[in-house]
């Protein structure tokens, strides 16, 4: 196990969408500080986040424009307001507290954000006008790209890179020259929500930081196909000539689905990403770790081998493994940034090597409670089957709450979990009952999501997979978050041993 993961800790799981606030959508403001203020309050040092960059089609925080930006989404206006940059409106629309309407939230807020630059483009400080322009200095090797790629794909009417006019598709360096000239201010514009978004997270972060809670980040490990990394790197990716991919990402079929998933990513080109000592995947994860202070890796099996899809098929049934760069990444990685505060996203398809390879890179691996019970006393994800080197939860994102799955148990799969916890269980105590068995495992690390915390039903499931429609949008109401149960949570953390020291 790599030094970092000795420390028994707590956490819970939250992406900022989900936080109440006034704006349709939860944001960096007030109400992430209060979250803040209550895991202190409880002892728990972990806030476990999903991707945080900007969403595209779906709003799903794994298909992104870029693999380096952050959500402008999360922008807090009040905060911008307490700063002088922005004025509410007499009038706010009619939000939805419970659930995020992204394309209602988007067209506001955007509108919001443009007023908001407006006034610092005519009011900011000299301070502040230099520290817009030492931040996009200091990003300048993915912020360029990718705020051009934003304007040219606003002037284009949102459409993919590849149904743009061919100058822009082929990156003409005349035509590129030109757009930029002539839409500066849009340019600008996406340069300066960057560098709001990532000053309001480094004060979030320096806060969490004083009240010893840390942030636990995500990072997809394939890229959308529509976003600035492919449009202006097509050499690390699997493409054909006219830039469509030859083939793309996903998991064959199994037991949960008879085609598999065909998610369409583009697949990396291994080789030439080796043969630059892998500097985006050195450049990407240096860049999230100043956000986060640890970082789980999604489908992490895909660094030891991964399906590939020709890209004319319409399903994942059809594929071959192909062999991931393995430990040579890692190596490369560690020397570049130090020890990785990595956990490996091991769930589903795991072969022998896949597990070779994470105890390899010494990174915990994840364990879900809600796919024990199984009739299998050995099953690797009861507790009394845990090593400390992994992440235990009572669910993920991707579970159903646990309430819900409680819900849709057989009667014999609830009598096991009964029997398990050797104590009567209903769906008024399911969610407490499962995060007290976490907390009490020998797992470094147990995390809930925060709807288990709050013992919510399937209504506030926060993703199903493989569906697109309807996903991403719970939000906590503010009077949930001030009712919750701190005192149970507190006294699971002490005598388990998760209190920060």
């Amino acid at each position: 196990m790599t030094d970092a993961f000795t420390q028994r800790r707590g956490g819970i799981l939250l992406h900022p969408t989900a936080l109440p606030g006034p704006h349709g959508i939860g944001d960096l403001g007030p109400m992430a500080y209060r979250f803040v203020d209550l895991l202190e309050a409880t002892g728990l040092t972990i806030w476990q986040v999903l991707p945080l960059g900007p969403t595209s089609f779906g709003y799903s925080p794994y298909q992104s424009p870029s693999a380096f930006a952050g959500n402008p989404l999360l922008i807090s206006l009040e905060l911008l307001q307490e700063e002088g940059y922005w004025k509410a409106p007499e009038f706010l629309p009619d939000f939805s507290i419970d659930q995020v309407d992204f394309p209602q939230v988007a067209s506001w807020k955007q509108s919001q954000l443009r007023q908001a630059f407006q006034n610092f483009q005519q009011q900011a400080s000299a301070e502040d006008r230099n520290a817009l322009a030492d931040y996009c200095l200091q990003e300048v090797n993915w912020l360029d790209d990718f705020a051009l790629f934003m304007a040219i794909k606003e002037h284009c009417g949102g459409t993919s890179w590849d149904q743009w006019p061919t100058p822009f598709t082929q990156r003409e360096p005349q035509a590129l020259t030109q757009f930029r000239v002539e839409h500066t201010a849009t340019i600008t514009e996406v340069r300066w929500q960057q560098f709001i978004f990532d000053r309001q997270w480094q004060r979030l972060r320096d806060y969490a930081t004083q009240r010893k809670v840390e942030f636990f980040g995500d990072i997809p490990i394939f890229v959308a196909y529509d976003s600035a990394e492919v449009w202006a790197h097509r050499q690390w990716f699997q493409l054909e000539g006219d830039g469509q991919p030859s083939h793309v990402a996903g998991v064959p079929p199994d037991y949960f689905s008879e085609t598999g998933q065909r998610w369409g990513n583009p697949l990396y080109d291994w080789q030439a990403l080796a043969a630059e000592d892998y500097l985006f995947w050195r450049q990407r994860l240096s860049a999230l770790l100043r956000w986060v202070q640890w970082v789980r890796i999604d489908h992490f099996r895909g660094f030891e081998s991964f399906w590939s899809i020709p890209a004319s098929e319409p399903t994942a049934v059809v594929g071959e493994w192909q062999a991931g760069p393995g430990l040579e990444l890692f190596k490369s990685l560690k020397t570049a940034l130090g020890e990785l505060p990595i956990v490996a996203e091991d769930l589903g398809l795991i072969t022998p090597e896949v597990h070779a390879l994470r105890r390899d890179c010494g990174f915990p691996g994840m364990k879900v409670l809600q796919f024990a019970f199984y009739n299998d006393p050995q099953h690797p994800f009861l507790p009394h089957s845990y090593s400390p080197r992994a992440v235990a939860y009572t669910g993920t994102h991707d579970n159903n709450t646990t309430r819900g799955w409680w819900q849709e148990l057989s009667a014999a799969q609830q009598l096991q979990v009964r029997d398990y916890l050797q104590q009567p269980v209903d769906e008024g105590t399911v969610s407490p009952g499962l995060m007290r068995l976490v907390w009490s495992s020998s797992a470094v690390w147990a995390i809930a999501p925060l709807q288990d915390w709050l013992n919510l039903d399937a209504s506030c499931r926060f993703n199903i997979p493989g569906t697109v429609a309807g996903n991403w949008q719970w939000r906590c109401r503010q009077e949930s978050l001030e009712s919750l149960d701190l005192t149970s949570l507190r006294h699971w953390t002490q005598i388990y041993g998760r209190a920060p020291g």
